[in-house]
């Protein structure tokens, strides 16, 4: 389902949202969440392979700045290792910190990271700290990054019509500039990242906090991703969940 099917008339919404739900508890319970939840006040929403993501992949951005670094490693072989050694990291999750201490605590989880991708990419040096900086300066940058092309309208609209919308991501402070500087900011009221929430999804507690932010409960809202961590976190919070199939 894409963001842009959720502004169908109601009764195909109702279908649609009725087949995502199904496909997760089943049938009968869907339609007794349906029965509660449509229309949602509010709605919260993922980031990173929902509203937005790269222009280029992540072992393309990496070995280029290595590069500037005299460092010479292979973007394919960074693109066929960093999806485990991201899914096998500890969360990015720094529970009690904020300010500088939580800015310093996300740039050494990508520190360690950055430096465990490219050591399986097959760099043999360790990883300068200039380098790790660059990369974690350069992914605060809007121009890696696009919106989605079905994004806009649908925020727009929901915005005006009242909807609550959050958005609830596993990543860190970077997000609420990259949301800003992308154009996506006027229609969202609350950013939850897991590194300052203190919690990772699958875990509901950054999905709590946002509807605590947003002054709604689960019943209220609902929230829409990409990942099985989504529909986990989403379900273990007591929300229905819209899960987005990208190509």
């Amino acid at each position: 389902m894409s963001l842009t099917s959720l502004l169908m008339d109601p009764e195909s919404r109702r279908m649609a949202t009725t087949q995502e739900i199904a496909t997760a508890q089943g049938m009968a319970k869907a339609q007794d969440m349906l029965t509660a939840l449509l229309p949602p006040k509010g709605l919260l929403l993922d980031a990173m392979g929902t509203l937005i993501g790269l222009r280029h992949s992540v072992g393309h951005t990496y070995a280029a700045l290595a590069a500037n670094h005299g460092l010479s490693v292979s973007a394919t072989a960074i693109d066929a290792v960093f999806p485990r050694i991201h899914r096998q990291a500890p969360p990015l999750a720094f529970p009690g910190l904020d300010g500088a201490a939580l800015e310093s605590a996300e740039r050494q989880w990508w520190a360690d990271c950055i430096a465990a991708a490219l050591a399986a990419a097959g760099l043999e040096e360790p990883l300068p700290a200039a380098l790790a900086d660059d990369l974690f300066d350069r992914f605060a940058q809007a121009d890696l990054w696009r919106v989605y092309d079905d994004v806009a309208a649908p925020l727009e609209r929901w915005h005006r019509r009242g909807l609550r919308l959050a958005v609830v991501s596993n990543f860190d402070g970077r997000l609420v500039g990259l949301l800003r500087d992308l154009g996506l900011a006027d229609w969202i009221s609350v950013v939850v990242v897991s590194s300052a929430a203190g919690a990772a999804k699958p875990d509901p507690a950054p999905f709590a906090l946002a509807l605590d932010q947003l002054g709604l409960s689960a019943a209220q809202a609902w929230h829409v991703g990409d990942s099985p961590e989504d529909e986990l976190g989403a379900r273990a919070a007591g929300l229905a969940c819209l899960r987005i199939r990208r190509p």
